[in-house]
């Protein structure tokens, strides 16, 4: 069970996005209050005054704290003896810099779902705003907060795997199988709008999970991709499937598949680990169980609750055989984010079980990932390097290389 420990009040959290009719704005609400480590005070739940009063007074907020406008809701929340504390980013991915950008100036930490922005360069600019406001910007990588793939990590770490040779994720779904963005459904259509949602289809928004997960169990980052990106329904502006193949540091060798027209497939995010001695296997729909296969044929089935490391126990809630998933996961995340903010406020280090937590420099590896692979597709799928972490990206760190030192 975890060893994170009861607080005397919930911290103070707004939200940017996420209003009626929103999925990710619901999923992370449940996730900040689950700990009881939250409590929604404000937000900016729309840009449209009529829907944001009332999506704010359906969530039981505070008039005068529904915000139309973002930019407002950053400098009278920074202005307010009981402002906000964190807030969370939920909208298009367009606004997820600039939105970040004004509450970090505004001193108030940050909590974006991925990616992190929608270019290198707006990366950068927030990995150095981040630090010099000494602020948290933590991105939602969240199944990297799974208990398993959070034992999965030290399993590697500790040598069990002995060296790594290869790294294989996918993550298909079906959603976009058809033109529904054509018909106005509102996930599809912003997604499938590179004004809304960047220069990346499946690509950046399932891709990047894939890519993140890859590289947060491995401890490794990708040298060079060599990609192919299709868009298989007709008219569609972005790619709906990405095929990679990846070389990552150390002569690891790597593949990952995004597809949002997998027929039938609904979330399968699996991930697929092999060094010299075993290799570990992860399925995202059966979130509790972790696989390690050894050389030789022996396959041990480990359950969460069952596992013995401080990474597992530090994410698991329940007893073993209660299932947990994607809400907990979720959760983590914010439990985590609660650790950063109140070690800040207390003058210590946050615990140690929270230095997972994905953080800028996650983000900003993930768009260098998706820059790489757009450069390589364009080119007719060459092998390209991806840009490396720069001095002036110091202290964005990935969280998974963090903890190592």
């Amino acid at each position: 069970m975890s060893t994170y420990q009861g607080h005397q009040r919930p911290l103070r959290l707004g939200m940017v996005g996420g209003g009626e009719g929103a999925f990710i704005g619901a999923v992370h609400r449940i996730a900040a209050r689950l700990d009881g480590e939250f409590e929604l005070v404000a937000g900016a739940l729309s840009s449209q005054p009529e829907r944001a009063a009332a999506s704010g007074a359906a969530l039981g907020l505070a008039p005068e704290r529904c915000y139309a406008d973002w930019r407002e809701m950053a400098r009278r929340e920074a202005d307010r003896p009981d402002g906000i504390e964190l807030v969370a980013i939920v909208t298009p991915n367009h606004l997820h810099a600039p939105v970040a950008r004004a509450f970090l100036e505004a001193g108030i930490d940050v909590i974006c779902d991925k990616p992190l922005a929608i270019s290198v360069q707006e990366g950068r600019e927030l990995a150095v705003l981040a630090q010099a406001r000494k602020r948290l910007l933590a991105v939602s990588y969240n199944y990297s907060a799974y208990p398993m793939l959070r034992h999965a990590r030290e399993l590697v770490r500790a040598g069990e795997l002995g060296p790594l040779r290869l790294i294989q994720v996918e993550y298909a779904q079906d959603w976009l199988a058809l033109p529904i963005e054509k018909e106005g459904q509102k996930q599809a259509s912003w997604r499938c709008d590179p004004a809304l949602a960047g220069p990346a289809g499946a690509l950046g928004d399932i891709g990047t999970h894939a890519y993140q997960l890859a590289c947060f169990v491995s401890g490794l980052r990708a040298a060079a991709v060599c990609a192919e990106l299709s868009s298989f329904v007709p008219g569609r502006r972005l790619d709906d499937n990405a095929q990679l193949m990846l070389r990552f540091e150390g002569g690891v060798r790597g593949a990952l598949w995004a597809s949002q027209v997998a027929s039938g497939c609904e979330n399968g995010l699996r991930l697929r680990i092999y060094g010299a001695k075993a290799g570990l296997e992860f399925d995202q729909e059966q979130p509790n169980q972790l696989r390690l296969r050894r050389l030789g044929g022996s396959t041990e089935l480990l359950s969460r609750g069952r596992v013995d490391s401080a990474a597992a126990r530090a994410a698991t809630r329940l007893p073993p055989g209660h299932p947990e998933g994607y809400l907990e996961a979720f959760a983590q995340l914010y439990r985590e984010a609660a650790e950063h903010i109140r070690a800040r406020q207390q003058g210590r280090e946050p615990a140690q079980e929270s230095l997972a937590l994905p953080q800028v420099g996650d983000g900003l590896a993930g768009l260098l990932f998706v820059d790489a692979a757009l450069r390589s597709h364009r080119a007719g799928g060459i092998w390209t390097r991806l840009d490396a972490l720069t001095n002036e990206d110091a202290g964005c760190v990935p969280a998974h290389e963090e903890t190592a030192k």
